[in-house]
């Protein structure tokens, strides 16, 4: 069995998340996803996600191409939570490409191209942008 893991916060999901996580469940058997805690996610982005952990654990786990969820603490445990659920491939989006070629010597790493015109903070400025006409 092909076991596959990705990382994201997927705060306001929207159809890139649902892009690479559907191809990244087509790469192999399972797909687990770590989702970014909140107190990870005021860390590496310096803001609060819109949807708290809970929630967007729950909408992920409601997804058909995603087998498991978990609640990721840290970007240095990438390899330990590799091991944990025994994954043969780490998968990430491009805007990742290198970050975790370390990782390389547990398991196979992926980076894939992102959705064109498409991220959280462009959906969030413009949210921003329609309230304040």
């Amino acid at each position: 069995m092909k076991t596959i893991i990705t990382f994201g916060t997927f705060d306001l999901f929207h159809i890139g998340h649902l892009n690479i996580l559907t191809r990244a469940r087509q790469l192999g058997d399972r797909l687990i996803v770590g989702v970014s805690s909140d107190a990870l996610n005021i860390r590496k982005k310096g803001r609060t996600p819109v949807y708290d952990q809970q929630d967007r654990m729950q909408i992920l786990e409601a997804l058909k191409c995603v087998d498991a969820v978990f609640l990721e603490e840290s970007l240095e445990k990438k390899a330990d939570y590799i091991q944990q659920f025994d994954a043969n491939v780490l998968v990430m989006g491009d805007d990742w490409t290198g970050r975790f070629d370390a990782v390389s010597r547990d398991c196979e790493v992926i980076y894939l191209p992102r959705t064109p015109s498409i991220s959280t903070t462009s959906v969030i400025e413009v949210v921003k942008t329609k309230g304040e006409r």
